[in-house]
């Protein structure tokens, strides 16, 4: 590029009290940064939002750019792993049930059936890790793709809203919502197993989730509905601890996605913290009672 003879780059030198860029004392310019108000010339500036700022104010500003997240907090454009991770495991052990059982439909035949299902007498008596092992096992492949297509289709767009780590936090605390209300109101003698109380609580999560982005939860609602009537219309099937997990899951997603966005994380842990200690104190109740 030519330059006028006798000019530096800039062009003329600057006239008495004419402002000058202040990179370039030697280019007097009628532009100023609109962040922080200097003098700048034009190969100084950035285009900003609003208007330009000059290359000082923008490379902090680069640093310290919030990323956009989601109403509870989590970075966009992940991809669901913990749901995949999940389902892996349940189809793993239910494996291993008809491996051990020798049985497709009689799984629950199984040594490892009978050492992780639900028992609230046993769990009174201090064989406390059946609160968590029975939500992993299944009776037949039918209880097993029911519970794992709706686990699917429903944790997958709650694991992105949600984040990785706050989802696993509501599936847990959703499956010992499940565990203790079998706790508190099935017989000591009573065998429960299945993924369903954590599934129902993910079923609560969504419709919390769609009411906090104010999106119609007409059919999510409706979807809880019918799982409810099957629950009441078919035997065997544990309606208490799918409401209890319904419920746990819906306080622990609204105790998320309605935290205060200034110390969001404290209060989302604090939340989740207390409303863990009060499911392990109901699922407790029995062994003290």
């Amino acid at each position: 590029m030519s330059h006028p003879a006798g000019f530096p780059q800039g062009g003329p030198p600057p006239g008495p009290g004419q402002a000058v860029c202040v990179r370039h004392p030697d280019r007097p310019t009628g532009l100023r940064c609109t962040r922080c108000g200097r003098p700048a010339c034009p190969e100084c500036l950035r285009e900003a939002a609003v208007g330009h700022q000059c290359v000082d104010c923008v490379a902090p500003g680069g640093r310290t750019a919030r990323r956009a997240t989601t109403v509870a907090g989590a970075a966009l454009g992940s991809r669901p792993v913990v749901v995949p991770v999940l389902i892996a495991l349940n189809v793993a052990v239910f494996a291993l049930t008809v491996l051990q059982s020798g049985s497709l439909s009689l799984n629950a035949a199984a040594p490892l059936f009978r050492q992780w299902s639900l028992v609230p007498g046993l769990v009174a008596h201090g064989e406390w890790w059946r609160v968590l092992t029975a939500g992993f096992l299944h009776y037949g492949p039918l209880h097993l793709v029911f519970n794992m297509l709706a686990l699917w289709v429903i944790g997958k767009d709650i694991e992105l809203v949600l984040g990785r780590g706050r989802f696993l936090a509501v599936y847990f605390i959703a499956l010992l919502g499940g565990s203790a209300a079998v706790m508190l109101f099935y017989a000591p003698g009573a065998q429960v197993a299945g993924a369903s109380g954590a599934v129902f609580g993910l079923m609560g999560g969504l419709a919390v989730v769609l009411r906090r982005l104010r999106v119609p939860a007409g059919q999510v609602i409706g979807l809880i509905v019918v799982n409810v009537v099957i629950s009441v219309v078919l035997p065997g099937v544990s309606l208490i601890g799918h409401l209890g997990g319904l419920v746990v899951g819906a306080a622990a997603t609204a105790a998320l996605v309605y935290a205060p966005a200034r110390n969001r994380v404290p209060a989302q842990i604090g939340a989740l913290v207390g409303l863990t200690i009060l499911v392990l104190a109901a699922i407790a109740a029995p062994a003290l009672a």
